[in-house]
């Protein structure tokens, strides 16, 4: 009998060697290549058009018959906003990310509203029954809809599908599961990807919605070929700080819907509680005359979304000066801070800087870019800004303050939550076309931001 032969691939382009390499040659990633079992090729009959091979055939754009993807709510507001108003027929959803952030939590929950209505199927590849049922219990979830599973071969589990024909099909998680047509282990690029093909033609053909959990690697990646990604219809990452209450769904790719749509929710004992109004919550415990914090408003997908930028700026004690940032680029931060010494003259050189977003969220967006120097210099200058102000702009490297997009979204926002002085470029300011009740301040260069500072302060 002959030995299985194995070769080397890498879990990032699946590239393929006969030995092992810390580096792969292709895609240049480290540690990347894994074992993996050498699958003999079985012969394939190649179809010809004159044998009358090929069904599908070409049709015209305009004589096609659009199917109706019919949509249908989860029951959870914040999530139906990320989908893109809820889970589609025949979909299948990859929703992922770090262990213990809540995506179980979060499925069981689901699962126990759509039960009522639909047919749901919830197999789990790491946990018993038992464990299934005392969670669901905990998160107070009653069903008579709600089938248990725990399997980890997908042929039977297919099977089951086929026996119990629901409406709805989650898989805890896709590593966990393999198929007996190949040798490899779960979890190796064959095995997912053979796996979640198999789910998305049983979701096609069947028109059945299935949600993926997908385990993360220790860069942050999703685990499994980057091919996982491609294939589904949707790929969601359940981010936040376990140590921390809030956690926020974000979509990285959506067929069906923006994939700038964010949802909030927070965990509790009795399990995620939605966030309807979420600039507000993280605002409630926002400190009252203190320097180095700083409002601002950035736009997630349609929802403006108001936090707090707190910089703590203090003298360093070592030759180089520290620099952190938590919920900000890092170097973003170099940036501004090296645009304020250059611009203003403030010696940041001489102090370390440590920068933080309050309920661990994290700003890409450059029209947090005023806000962030605002906290810096009156950190630096230990001054406090008025409790009723707002920045929003966004800072080149010759100090100007650039205009923004959505700017009447964010006025409406900042204003309904009591902000009284919003600080703006002056594009931005002479093209408002609102009504609102604040008081705009337009600045163009940094240089004008400090001198309003210096007013506002004094008043």
């Amino acid at each position: 009998m002959k030995t299985p032969k194995t070769a080397f691939v890498c879990s990032e382009c699946e590239y393929r060697s006969l030995k092992w390499m810390g580096r792969c040659p292709s895609c240049g990633a480290w540690n990347t290549l894994e074992e993996t079992l050498i699958e003999p090729e079985t012969p394939t009959v190649k179809v010809t058009a004159a044998a009358g091979g090929g069904a599908n055939k070409p049709v015209l754009l305009d004589d096609y018959d659009m199917p109706d993807y019919m949509r249908f709510e989860t029951g959870y507001r914040e999530l139906d906003r990320v989908l893109g108003g809820g889970l589609v027929y025949g979909s299948v959803v990859l929703l992922s990310g770090e262990p213990g952030i809540g995506k179980s939590t979060l499925l069981m929950q689901i699962s126990g509203v759509l039960g009522q209505n639909k047919k749901v199927l919830y197999v789990s590849g790491e946990e018993s029954c038992g464990q299934l049922k005392l969670r669901a219990g905990r998160l107070g979830v009653h069903s008579d809809k709600l089938y248990l599973l725990t399997e980890t071969n997908m042929d039977a589990i297919l099977a089951r599908c086929d026996e119990l024909k629901p409406d709805v099909l989650i898989v805890d998680s896709i590593q966990t599961v393999s198929t007996d047509r190949y040798t490899s282990a779960p979890g190796s690029i064959t095995q997912v990807r053979e796996c979640a093909l198999a789910c998305i033609t049983k979701a096609k053909n069947e028109g059945l919605s299935v949600i993926l959990v997908g385990h993360v690697n220790k860069e942050g990646g999703i685990s499994g070929p980057k091919m996982l990604e491609h294939m589904v219809d949707a790929v969601f990452c359940f981010e936040g700080e376990r140590r921390q209450s809030y956690r926020i769904i974000r979509a990285i790719k959506n067929r069906f819907g923006s994939t700038n749509e964010i949802g909030v929710f927070e965990m509790t004992d009795a399990g995620l509680e939605q966030v309807d109004n979420p600039s507000e919550t993280l605002m409630s415990d926002r400190p009252r005359g203190v320097s180095g914090a700083c409002a601002v408003c950035v736009m997630e997908g349609t929802r403006p979304l108001i936090a707090e930028v707190q910089a703590l700026v203090t003298q360093t004690a070592f030759a180089v000066p520290r620099r952190t940032a938590n919920g900000i680029d890092y170097n973003r931060m170099c940036l501004i801070i090296a645009v304020l010494e250059k611009r203003l003259g403030l010696k940041f050189y001489q102090n370390d800087v440590y920068l933080n977003v309050t309920g661990g969220l994290r700003l890409d967006e450059p029209s947090a870019d005023l806000g962030i120097a605002l906290a810096l210099i009156s950190g630096i200058t230990d001054r406090v800004l008025p409790d009723d102000l707002i920045a929003v702009g966004e800072i080149g490297l010759a100090g100007e303050c650039r205009a923004v997009s959505h700017f009447d979204y964010r006025v409406k926002e900042a204003a309904r939550l009591g902000f009284g002085k919003i600080i703006c470029p002056q594009k931005n300011e002479k093209k408002l076309t609102a009504k609102t009740t604040a008081t705009l301040c337009g600045v163009s260069t940094l240089y004008d931001t400090l001198k309003l500072l210096n007013k506002q302060t004094k008043e």
